[in-house]
């Protein structure tokens, strides 16, 4: 099931941008709904191609929400138009920013979760930027805002980061270490992350260091796995090892692995 494109605007100050995000795609349970996870695709893709995946899954409580970036020009490709979270100019944790377009997707993800039913538990993965949105996602939550300063409204119970990277990984770092609230609810949000080792889009040392930087900045329930071989893509062992994680995170039940 699909529906049409929507806007988010990134929020606070005068010089407001306002993205235009695709189609959404959504993969309903085929058993008892338990939980809801808005799916992030990488650079270029969209919400189609991982909800034929996610559809395949041994996941029968799982409600998958796969919502397609906006389409903005990329200085990594030297400003050509591609699906894109958020700019970036080079892929790194320590790299300048596009926090209007972080927060604008982040918000974007917020909205889609906002009117599931309140008994439901909701989580955000990805891959590659979109696992890096997930990843900002999560340091929304725990400060309780965004970038911009607006109230995060979710409640999030998992975040699981494949191939991606914690964009503005030292200030978010630093924010979280200098609130109670943030240590607070970063202790109590389960993070899943994996790379693989021979990755030549996001290096691998790029996933490390933000799984060390997540972990010290109070986030004591994180995995972080390394695939030795595993280009810039995914594998049966990683989504076996993300659907054991899932249903021990959430309590699912139903869960059945070939």
């Amino acid at each position: 099931m699909s529906y049409g494109s929507s806007s988010t605007s990134s929020g606070g100050g005068t010089s407001r941008r306002t993205f235009e995000f695709g189609r959404t795609h959504v993969v309903r349970p085929k058993g008892k709904h338990q939980a809801t996870i808005v799916w992030l695709h990488g650079l270029g893709d969209n919400g189609s191609s991982w909800s034929q995946l996610l559809e395949t899954l041994p996941l029968p409580n799982i409600k998958w929400i796969c919502p397609t970036a906006p389409t903005r020009p990329v200085a990594i490709f030297g400003g050509f138009p591609c699906t894109a979270w958020f700019d970036v100019g080079e892929i790194s944790e320590d790299a300048p920013n596009d926090l209007e377009g972080l927060d604008a997707s982040a918000a974007h993800v917020a909205n889609l979760l906002s009117t599931e039913p309140p008994n439901i538990k909701l989580g955000i993965g990805g891959f590659s930027m979109g696992a890096a949105t997930a990843l900002y996602s999560a340091t929304c939550h725990v400060l309780g805002h965004y970038g911009n300063g607006n109230i995060y409204p979710i409640n999030l119970s998992a975040i699981v980061s494949l191939s991606g990277w914690l964009p503005c990984s030292r200030t978010l770092k630093n924010q979280i270490e200098r609130s109670r609230d943030g240590i607070r609810r970063a202790a109590s949000l389960p993070l899943f992350l994996c790379h693989g080792k021979g990755d030549d889009v996001v290096a691998y040392e790029h996933g490390e260091r933000s799984a060390v930087a997540l972990s010290s900045a109070g986030f004591p329930n994180l995995i972080f796995r390394s695939y030795n071989g595993l280009g810039h893509y995914t594998i049966p062992e990683e989504t076996d090892e993300v659907c054991r994680w899932l249903t021990a995170n959430l309590g699912l039940e139903g869960f059945r692995l070939n």
